[in-house]
């Protein structure tokens, strides 16, 4: 299925999953079982529930990956091990695949999530001023807010991305929402973000995204009420395994 822009030309809208297999706070997590299968294998399958993407792609780092994936028909990926970021990962494989306008940057450790929330990114782009593009969530607690290993976004008056941080002040809780961690490109931006050096807060922050902000690039963002997990650490495991073993679905609503 290809998609036309409002100009009447094709373009294509590729998915991309950076499955990093060392993560720092838990290695291997994308391997682990969850309900019967590896990790990685439910977010490649809800990914590939999106209407709006062409098609989805894995950018594996290991042969261990690999080799768990051969028993299943994806489209994986081997990318160099010594990316900092997924944003990196995912312009390697796009720079193999010519015919690549738009490209959804899916996080490879959300086994529960929301295909609608790709399908209301992929959206955004029907504008041809966005370069860049994000998901953020209303559903933030007092506890989240709290949290560094929950990502807050504020936002201005056009829904672009002003500033994203990991601590909060007292005086900044007002108009802040969760970050959801999926992006969206061009493929001019995403090439350009790539081949930018890292910038010191990005670093310090462990934010990709901080990249873009720090070099002028804008982000839109698209407000929803979803609420995804992902799995960064032994207790988000036990709680998505939870879950998803009790056959318990994330409520898929998105609202612009």
């Amino acid at each position: 299925m290809y998609q036309e822009d409002f100009e009447g030309y094709l373009i294509v809208i590729i998915g991309v999953i950076p499955a990093r297999l060392e993560s720092t706070r838990l290695p291997e997590k994308i391997l682990a079982p969850i309900a019967g299968k590896p990790l990685i294998v439910h977010v490649i399958e809800r990914a590939s529930m999106a209407e709006r993407l062409d098609k989805v792609f894995v950018a594996i780092d290991s042969p261990k990956t690999k080799e768990v994936l051969k028993e299943y028909t994806f489209d994986v990926v081997m990318t160099d091990s010594n990316h900092s970021s997924g944003t990196d990962r995912v312009a390697e494989v796009i720079k193999g695949i010519e015919d690549a306008e738009v490209i959804i940057n899916i996080q490879g450790d959300e086994p529960m999530l929301d295909p609608g929330v790709i399908d209301g990114l992929v959206a955004l782009f029907d504008n041809n001023n966005i370069s860049m593009a994000t998901a953020v969530s209303r559903n933030l607690s007092v506890n989240d807010m709290l949290d560094p290993n929950v990502v807050k976004v504020f936002l201005d008056e056009h829904n672009f991305a002003i500033d994203f941080k990991r601590e909060l002040y007292d005086m900044e809780i007002g108009g802040v929402y969760r970050h959801l961690g999926i992006y969206g490109y061009r493929r001019e931006a995403l090439l350009q973000l790539a081949s930018m050096d890292c910038t010191m807060r990005e670093q310090q922050e462990s934010l990709e995204q901080l990249r873009a902000l720090e070099n002028k690039i804008p982000i839109k963002s698209l407000i929803t009420d979803a609420i995804q997990i992902p799995v960064d650490t032994a207790q988000d495991f036990k709680k998505v395994s939870a879950l998803m073993n009790m056959n318990i679905s994330i409520k898929e609503q998105v609202i612009e």
